[in-house]
């Protein structure tokens, strides 16, 4: 069992309040942790300790969870708004240059920060501020709507985004809070418990019992421009559209028995040479504590391929691997 960890209450340029951990020495290279839905900065509470000798890590609560501001519009919950909380947090913490690091929605949320931040970004106020990203679960966005519209198993492992969409869902939510839409929209495909220790699993249950919290992180779905079509609509390519690259050391980690993002996703992704400019892969058979020193060793060790190789696996779960699927298999896609 790990304990709770020291939270501060941050407000933000942008409005809003959020719960933070904020960990490690203050003049040491910063992390941001973004974690996914539906949990919480304990996503990351086997990376908080083990980077925080070396890197300060701040692990915010996101807009929407826990004890966090939560808007009930779901027009609050646009990714734009998302990214710029974490430039805001980086402010408030008084944090100039950061490696952003997310999980599953966090993840998506990771791209839009690395390219509106990296050098010559897509943001010019942000430019030059992100230096590395660490993404876990979470697909580059065009490739995943380009596979929502052309790829049959793909756009039946997402259907959840629209039962989650449907306002239908909302008596569900009301009753049963996230775990009741979460039974109903991924019937048959979740195991309970997983590998998330039962203390976690109780953690997680509390939190879902304020149903402000479980509207608001419902609203990431229904306030996300992403086109998810009806399972029977016709597939064809969609229109083109802007691809924009990552130019910033970037690894992308998948966990294979993920039941979002399908096996189709990762194995689609790493054919897109064009997309981080892949230069190898490493695999390995456990998602794992200290997984994220793949990506976070490039000073010592050169480069995150070869720190991926030579990353001691422990078999540890990570993030909501534990309450959506079991963590069979690893793949780690890095570029320079």
């Amino acid at each position: 069992m790990i304990d709770d960890f020291e939270q501060q209450r941050v407000t933000l340029s942008t409005g809003i309040e959020l719960d933070v951990v904020d960990i490690g020495p203050r003049d040491a290279p910063t992390l941001i942790f973004l974690h996914g839905f539906p949990e919480s900065h304990r996503t990351w509470r086997y990376q908080l300790p083990y980077f925080s000798d070396r890197y300060r890590c701040i692990a915010p609560d996101q807009r929407g969870y826990r004890g966090s501001s939560k808007p009930q519009d779901a027009e609050s919950y646009t990714p734009d708004k998302l990214i710029a909380d974490i430039f805001a947090l980086a402010d408030a913490r008084g944090v100039d240059q950061f490696t952003i690091v997310g999980h599953d929605w966090g993840g998506a949320i990771a791209w839009g920060v690395a390219l509106g931040g990296q050098p010559n970004g897509l943001h010019p106020a942000w430019s030059g501020r992100v230096i590395r990203a660490v993404i876990a679960n979470a697909p580059h966005p065009a490739i995943f709507q380009r596979l929502l519209h052309t790829n049959a198993q793909q756009r039946a492992a997402s259907q959840y985004i629209r039962t989650f969409r449907d306002p239908a869902s909302d008596p569900i939510i009301a009753e049963h809070g996230i775990a009741g839409i979460l039974a109903h929209a991924f019937a048959g495909r979740v195991p309970s418990g997983g590998i998330q220790p039962p203390d976690e699993i109780a953690r997680l249950l509390k939190d879902w019992e304020d149903r402000d919290s479980c509207r608001a992180m419902i609203n990431w779905y229904r306030a996300s421009p992403a086109d998810v079509p009806p399972i029977d609509a016709p597939y064809a390519e969609p229109p083109a559209a802007p691809f924009p690259k990552l130019h910033i050391p970037t690894l992308v980690i998948w966990a294979l028995d993920d039941v979002a993002p399908s096996g189709f996703v990762e194995r689609h992704t790493m054919r897109e040479k064009d997309f981080l400019g892949v230069v190898d892969i490493a695999v390995r058979d456990r998602l794992a504590e200290g997984v994220l020193e793949y990506g976070l060793q490039t000073e010592e060790q050169g480069s995150i391929v070869q720190a991926a190789a030579r990353l001691d696996i422990k078999e540890r779960g990570i993030g909501v691997g534990g309450i959506l699927q079991p963590v069979a298999g690893l793949v780690a896609v890095g570029v320079e």
